[in-house]
């Protein structure tokens, strides 16, 4: 008995899998050439830089939330002055 076993094909899968992972060392290799060793991106460079970006955000937001506060009690200032400026009866 003679069993054939299966010859193996390349399939599309194959060959963008191939293509993929041959770009990834391209474009890593690339990376390490023009910027240098000590400044290739890191998943903590990249965990650090969310976090001050994220604290940036924040510190934006609450100067807002002030001007916005600052804003909203000198209107009601302004009013209750043109209020008791205006003449009763």
């Amino acid at each position: 008995m003679n069993i054939a076993e299966p010859t193996p094909s390349i399939g599309l899968t194959t060959i963008s899998r191939t293509v993929a992972s041959l770009a990834v060392g391209v474009v890593h290799t690339l990376e390490r050439a023009v910027v240098g060793e000590g400044r290739m991106r890191t998943a903590r460079g990249n965990a650090w830089e969310a976090v001050c970006a994220d604290r940036a955000r924040a510190d934006k937001r609450a100067e807002l939330d002030r001007l916005v506060a600052e804003l909203t009690a000198a209107r009601a200032a302004a009013r209750r002055a043109q209020r008791e400026r205006q003449p009763v009866g």
